[in-house]
């Protein structure tokens, strides 16, 4: 599945951007004059390949959940039973990111990938669990080859039933106590940053916590052999699946130091790219995913939309690296998608502008001389 996944995907269609470009110089409006949003429009009509691109509405919002055994570790001062206890919240409707998704009107399904639970049925959770929790990445490697295979495909397979269900973007969430050590070691592979320069607070530890947080990080590296100059972005050497039965370094640092979660929300994102279906990444969990998905399959950030910056610094890094820029920066630092789900109506209106505002010709108006 991840193999056919990634043949699926193509790059922005280089007509369709310029057709795009194209028609924003002829709406009623100064050149320019709406700035990061013109280029939010045009890079959809790229993914899309057709221009004006479709309105990325309806959209859906996939939380995926998963414990991380690096939390006996003392990287966070919050027990890990937190992580099925909001699991319950956001089934319950009261988590931020449900009142965000009300506002937006985003469909929100929950996705236990990992939690270090049984979780009882419920309506709006997805039961695609691959192991209780990961192993302590200080140890050795966090995730087997299958385990983070069968979270890549988790994750594809949401995608597939969301965008079959109607919906036309995608948005990414996560819940997992610690799961933000697991992003910086992440970070610090994919892009050769120091671990000093790539960890967070995450959820407001104190001086003591951090300096172990990031020790943590620097061992976890050690342990598992992975290099500090870092993944290329693209091209990446045994990267690719179809017939080869080697993992290739992406794969192999992701099931090393990274999360159920963060293996799912690849496998997410490389099926929305497959679909031709705008993804809109949340903070520094995503952004590390997206580090994952872009190195297996470079085109997939094409149809990628950074939703935020977050505060942790991991996250300003992945996506420098990914090349891509915030909608918003507003200190956010909870997760959940709640950066994407704010971003939303943004990408709608840079979208609606194409679809609906009348140009030079059409409208009379007469153009500023060349």
């Amino acid at each position: 599945m991840l193999a056919e996944t990634i043949a699926a995907i193509r790059p922005a269609d280089p007509v369709a951007l310029a057709e795009a470009r194209a028609h924003q110089d002829r709406l009623t409006k100064p050149r320019g004059s709406l700035g990061v949003l013109e280029e939010v429009a045009v890079r959809l009509a790229g993914a899309a390949g057709v221009s004006p691109p479709p309105l990325p509405q309806p959209a859906a919002l996939a939380i995926f959940a998963a414990d991380h055994g690096v939390h006996a570790r003392g990287v966070s001062p919050w027990p890990q039973e937190v992580t099925v206890q909001m699991v319950a919240n956001f089934l319950a409707g009261g988590a931020v990111a449900n009142a965000f998704a009300a506002q937006t009107g985003a469909s929100v399904t929950v996705v236990d990938v990992g939690v270090a639970a049984d979780l009882p049925d419920a309506t709006g959770l997805v039961g695609k669990k691959v192991a209780y929790g990961t192993a302590d990445m200080t140890e050795g490697p966090a995730m087997s080859a299958d385990e983070v295979l069968h979270a890549l495909e988790a994750g594809i397979v949401v995608a597939r039933d969301l965008i079959a269900g109607g919906a036309r973007c995608l948005i990414t969430g996560d819940m997992g106590i610690a799961n933000t050590t697991a992003s910086a070691a992440l970070v610090a592979v994919f892009t050769g940053k120091d671990p000093a320069g790539v960890t967070g607070r995450g959820t407001g530890v104190d001086d003591e916590t951090y300096e172990r947080k990031v020790e943590v990080v620097r061992e976890a590296l050690r342990v598992n052999a992975l290099p500090g100059t870092g993944l290329p972005g693209t091209g990446l050497p045994g990267a690719g699946l179809p017939g080869t039965g080697a993992p290739g370094e992406a794969l192999r640092a992701l099931a090393a130091v990274g999360g159920l979660e963060h293996a799912a929300i690849a496998g997410f994102i490389l099926a929305g790219a497959a679909a031709r279906v705008p993804v809109i990444l949340d903070g520094v969990i995503a952004g590390a995913a997206a580090l994952a998905a872009a190195a297996l399959a470079p085109d997939s950030i094409d149809h990628c939309v950074a939703g935020h910056r977050s505060v942790e610094p991991g996250h300003a890094a992945a996506l420098d690296h990914l090349g891509l820029r915030p909608l918003v920066d507003l200190e956010l630092r909870l997760g959940e998608g709640t950066g994407g789900l704010l971003a939303h109506p943004m990408v709608c209106a840079a979208v609606r502008v194409m679809h609906e505002v009348a140009t030079f010709d059409s409208a009379g108006v007469t153009e500023k001389p060349v």
